[in-house]
């Protein structure tokens, strides 16, 4: 979810983003991870051993660069886990990749409403992840419970990690307007904005199963999109071929050489 303008944080949130020294760095024990991977992660389930290894070193890279704190619960090294497999997901067919547009990430218990409340009975909370701009450019917010609740199946195409990180991966060119334009050549945008806006109007029509906060906007398409493309491959490529086809060239570079040569 993206908002424009993020009203003040807690001091002690900020601290948190500002001036904290990355803890992650204390980590090297990669292999540890694997059963918590494999039991959470059916993404990294579906990669063969020296792929899973691999993404296990992507992830070490992530933390190493990005610190991960909390506000209001104690960490555990499981949330890293999650952290750093939504980030490492959307790009692992990329040889190489830096977020350069983030810094860090910290995580509410639960979700959380426009001022950033977690504690009350507002209506509003329901705010499960958001890239900042501003004063908080570079910082990413996400709701523990929304990051877990995530990686628990996929039969929902629900994935908030996922969804903020393709937000980073969209803002890339200096707008997150659900245009992929440093992923996809400049011949595909038309057809892509010609696909978002067609599956957009079945969305409102509720004749589409891409979740309807697709609807709200090309942003949120682009991202909603990618979390089902990721969670329900095969499904979305039977339901959605076209939408597939893209999102597969958009992460998966080689596909793009293959239409090259």
């Amino acid at each position: 979810m993206i908002y424009l303008i993020i009203p003040l944080i807690a001091a002690g949130v900020l601290y948190f983003l500002l001036f904290h020294n990355s803890r992650s760095s204390t980590i090297t024990d990669r292999t540890s991870w694997h059963e918590a991977l494999i039991k959470r992660v059916s993404f990294y389930q579906k990669l063969n051993e020296k792929e899973q290894k691999i993404f296990r070193q992507r992830m070490v890279a992530f933390l190493e660069e990005t610190y991960v704190d909390s506000v209001g619960f104690e960490l555990e090294e499981l949330d890293e886990i999650l952290v750093a497999a939504s980030a490492v997901i959307p790009v692992f067919k990329f040889k190489e990749w830096r977020y350069n547009n983030l810094t860090g990430v910290v995580i509410y218990p639960d979700n959380f409403n426009e001022d950033l409340g977690y504690k009350n009975k507002d209506p509003n909370r329901m705010i499960g992840g958001l890239i900042g701009t501003g004063r908080f450019e570079k910082q990413m917010i996400l709701s523990r419970k929304a990051l877990h609740h995530g990686f628990m199946n996929d039969t929902d195409k629900l994935n908030t990690g996922i969804h903020e990180f393709v937000h980073l991966l969209d803002k890339i060119d200096g707008e997150v307007d659900g245009l992929p334009d440093a992923f996809l050549d400049k011949s595909f945008i038309i057809p892509w904005l010609h696909l978002m806006h067609q599956e957009m109007e079945a969305i409102r029509k509720d004749e589409s199963d891409i979740r309807s906060y697709a609807a709200t906007n090309q942003a949120e398409f682009f991202a909603v999109s990618s979390e089902y493309f990721f969670s329900r491959p095969k499904l979305m490529k039977r339901k959605h071929p076209e939408i597939y086809k893209m999102l597969d060239l958009c992460f998966n570079p080689k596909k793009k050489k293959k239409l090259k040569s």
